[in-house]
């Protein structure tokens, strides 16, 4: 928008900026609003603690949903699932799942802790848990798979390595019919697994920093707009003095 540039070009990329900034501004602030509903959900739940059937990890209008849940049943045979790049205490990790059959109800993912990596990437055991078990925690959706797309990558042990817990790419490699929409994070309580708690937003930005990128994300398009109209005073200026 200088001198060199008419008035009406640079305003419309001025405009083309300001839209830009201010939708990704509200994207950010859109899901500062999501996490802190779900932060509010989530506190709720584990507030009154009333136990559900884990068949409700089932419940396709709840997948987005949570629960405390609980019910019998034995962890099947099958190969542990390790979700990559997951950080605890600013190490590096992976969080441990193994699939549960409850009693009449679908197989579903049980997180059963994390696990720390060491620097040669050689990737920890996950005991398998044998017997009969009665399991409590919170119904939970998978993480986000992002947009990193890759299939489970067999490991020595016969473990499952994934970046992402893509459901129906799972059943098919663990040679299930279907797994349940939402996973079990498992009561950190209970006597068995590995490091855990019932963070529902691990590895991933809290509603503050989403709040953060909103404001500066407005702030760009308020720059934009200051930095147009001063643009376009001096322009005004100078073609006067040019006459």
């Amino acid at each position: 928008m200088s001198r060199h540039m008419p008035l009406p070009v640079g305003w419309t990329l001025a405009v083309l900026a300001m839209s830009l900034f201010c939708s990704l501004g509200a994207w950010q602030w859109g899901r500062a609003e999501q996490k802190e509903a779900m932060l509010a959900e989530t506190a709720r739940v584990l507030a009154e603690r009333r136990p559900q059937p884990l068949a409700l990890a089932e419940d396709a209008g709840r997948t987005q949903s949570y629960d405390w849940a609980g019910g019998e049943g034995e962890f099947l045979s099958g190969p542990a699932i390790l979700l990559d790049n997951q950080t605890r205490d600013r190490q590096p990790g992976v969080r441990a799942y193994r699939v549960f059959q409850p009693v009449d109800a679908a197989p579903l993912l049980v997180e059963l802790g994390w696990l720390p990596v060491p620097g040669n990437r050689a990737m920890p055991a996950v005991a398998p848990v044998a017997g009969r078990q009665r399991l409590s925690g919170l119904l939970v959706p998978p993480p986000s798979e992002g947009i990193a797309q890759a299939p489970p990558a067999v490991q020595a042990d016969g473990s499952l390595l994934v970046i992402a817990l893509q459901r129906e790419e799972l059943a098919q490699a663990l040679q299930l019919p279907a797994l349940a929409p939402r996973l079990l994070k498992l009561d950190p309580d209970l006597p068995l697994g590995y490091a855990r708690d019932l963070d529902v937003l691990p590895n991933t930005l809290p509603p503050e920093r989403h709040i953060g990128y909103a404001v500066q994300w407005f702030g760009l398009a308020g720059a934009v707009l200051v930095t147009a109209l001063l643009l376009t005073w001096r322009s005004r200026r100078g073609a006067r003095k040019d006459r």
